[in-house]
């Protein structure tokens, strides 16, 4: 999953988009709480009146960040299982790609819980709502019958082990044939 950079977009980004691309770059790269406000402001190039206009506080700009990250993951998720067949056997090549990049980090909203979730309910709240997003689009790939749903939320409980599986296996290779191992054991149930 690719998010712009604010140099890469076609036309002049406002100072909000401005704002979002360096969020997502500096938290999903380093950590909510080791990127500080100034950071983001200076990497932004806005000032702080122009940050607090749009962001009133760091946590505005957590939900924000969230929100849109939520946004732009479902959709390359959908589009990605799509481009791979559009069935359970297109979760696996679909992950891969995402474990593939140099920049991944894991999973933004599990990576957001781990920092943040007992101090700052809103983000369990937005974590829940992407992970049931998630469970909706894997539970589209799986052939209609009973127990569909529950078995959609066992893969995506699988593939959320992936996730968290690829952020520290020196070979995301690795993780692959491990999921697509779990993938065939839960469809066989």
């Amino acid at each position: 999953m690719e998010i712009p950079d604010a140099n890469t977009l076609t036309g002049v980004p406002s100072a909000r988009q401005r704002l979002l691309l360096t969020a997502h770059r500096l938290f999903y790269g380093h950590g909510i709480r080791a990127t500080g406000i100034d950071r983001i402001i200076a990497q932004a190039k806005v000032t702080k009146v122009t940050f607090y206009r749009h962001f009133p506080s760091k946590n505005d700009l957590i939900r924000a960040y969230l929100d849109d990250r939520h946004e732009r993951w479902i959709s390359w998720f959908i589009d990605a299982v799509t481009r791979h067949g559009n069935d359970l056997n297109a979760l696996v090549p679909a992950l891969s790609e995402w474990f593939g990049r140099p920049d991944f980090r894991g999973c933004a909203f599990i990576n957001s819980v781990s920092e943040l979730g007992d101090e700052f309910p809103d983000v369990v709240a937005i974590a829940q709502r992407h992970k049931h997003a998630m469970a909706a689009v894997i539970m589209r790939l799986l052939p209609p019958g009973r127990g569909r749903k529950q078995q959609a939320e066992a893969i995506a409980l699988v593939v959320d082990g992936a996730i968290v599986r690829a952020q520290y296996e020196p070979d995301p290779r690795d993780t692959v044939r491990s999921l697509r191992r779990a993938l065939k054991t839960i469809t066989l149930v």
